[in-house]
């Protein structure tokens, strides 16, 4: 789980790792014998009794630095990722984070230069990056289902993914999603709720070197619950 790829000098909440750090990460994920791949690639090669090399790779929240921060360095080691978008802040800036720098967001131009992209896929991340286990039934609708529905004629192409703001799910959220058509969403931390629409992931950080990012993987294969259909 990524977030912005720039500058880390200002970074309260931890979202933002540094392309040289990046760049170092992939590297290590190659060395090893593994390789980044969109969330729907690494499902179904999961689904054939495949993919115990490729790893999920995730860039939420749809920043505009994706472009020049992430993507050369993806391409150039091979890996695709999935791009987690917002819909209602289309050129707009991160303004649900109350303090640290103001970051930029993906506009429509953005998103479909990483759509046209070998291996890059587009979800959705909502539409205003709400916390939708406090919003009414119409706000969680439009936010799953009305958010799908404007990215899927933006890029025309189906969107398979949606992503929880604040990773924040109860069985309501997860219910929406699933009935919006997604065939997978991504989570953050374990829970009961856990399965193809709730998938925990793993957050990665500037300070994560590669003996950091092997304790990670292999506590997240303990920490995870299996999933079922994956």
């Amino acid at each position: 789980m990524y977030h912005s790829v720039s500058d880390c000098s200002d970074d309260p909440y931890r979202i933002t790792v540094s392309p040289d750090r990046l760049r170092q990460q992939l590297g290590w994920l190659r060395r090893q014998g593994l390789r980044g791949v969109s969330v729907t690639d690494l499902l179904a090669a999961r689904a054939r009794g495949e993919g115990r090399n490729l790893v999920g790779l995730t860039f939420d929240d749809g920043y505009a630095d994706f472009i020049h921060g992430a993507l050369p360095l993806l391409r150039a080691h091979e890996c695709g990722a999935t791009l987690f978008v917002l819909l209602g802040k289309l050129g707009g800036e991160n303004d649900w984070d109350p303090v640290g720098p103001r970051k930029r967001l993906m506009a429509e131009a953005d998103i479909l230069r990483a759509a046209a992209t070998e291996g890059i896929e587009i979800g959705s991340h909502g539409l205003t990056h709400l916390d939708l286990t406090r919003v009414d039934d119409e706000t969680l609708h439009a936010e799953t289902a009305g958010s799908r529905a404007l990215l899927s004629e933006l890029t025309g192409a189906p969107v398979r993914g949606f992503c929880y703001p604040y990773g924040a799910i109860d069985q309501r959220v997860v219910d929406a999603v699933r009935s919006a058509g997604y065939a997978y969403a991504c989570a953050i931390d374990p829970s009961p709720l856990n399965g193809p629409h709730a998938l925990p992931r793993v957050h990665v950080g500037e300070q994560d070197t590669g003996a950091r990012l092997f304790l990670k993987y292999r506590l997240h294969r303990i920490r995870r619950r299996p999933v079922e259909g994956a």
